[in-house]
């Protein structure tokens, strides 16, 4: 226990005598954040105000924004399903991703495997459905 005691009392004394030591060195004899030779600024924790190179103005004018015209959601026509010979609505196309608002080979498989699971029985075979949904 005293042991402890003793280790416990040189580890305060240590701290304290760190704690008591004046800084290293500071003012303007410091030679990490000297001025540069001219160089004034309005307070001395400030860094000097910036100038642009190009003599930018201050206040950016960001021009306004026109709404892009949202294209129509065409509805492809109806599919005929191949086992049954039954005709089924398509859906309408809810994301076009391609150029122009059209519909990608990746809209039209995920709109086809959509619809397979809506239709469900009606739609017969699952892969002949989406295949021939994909390929119209």
């Amino acid at each position: 226990m005293q042991i402890i005691a003793r280790c416990a009392t040189v580890l305060v004394l240590l701290a304290i005598v760190a704690a008591s030591r004046a800084p290293a060195e500071e003012g303007p004899s410091s030679g990490i954040m000297r001025p540069e030779p001219g160089a004034q600024s309005p307070e001395p924790w400030l860094a000097p105000r910036y100038t642009s190179p190009r003599g930018t103005p201050e206040h950016v004018v960001i021009p306004p924004s026109h709404p892009l015209a949202r294209p129509r959601a065409a509805v492809p026509p109806p599919i005929v399903v191949p086992e049954t010979g039954r005709v089924l609505p398509n859906l309408r196309t809810v994301s076009p991703s391609g150029p122009n608002g059209t519909e990608t080979y990746q809209d039209r498989a995920v709109r086809c495997a959509h619809q397979a699971g809506l239709y469900g029985e009606a739609a017969g075979n699952r892969a002949a459905y989406i295949g021939s949904c994909i390929n119209q």
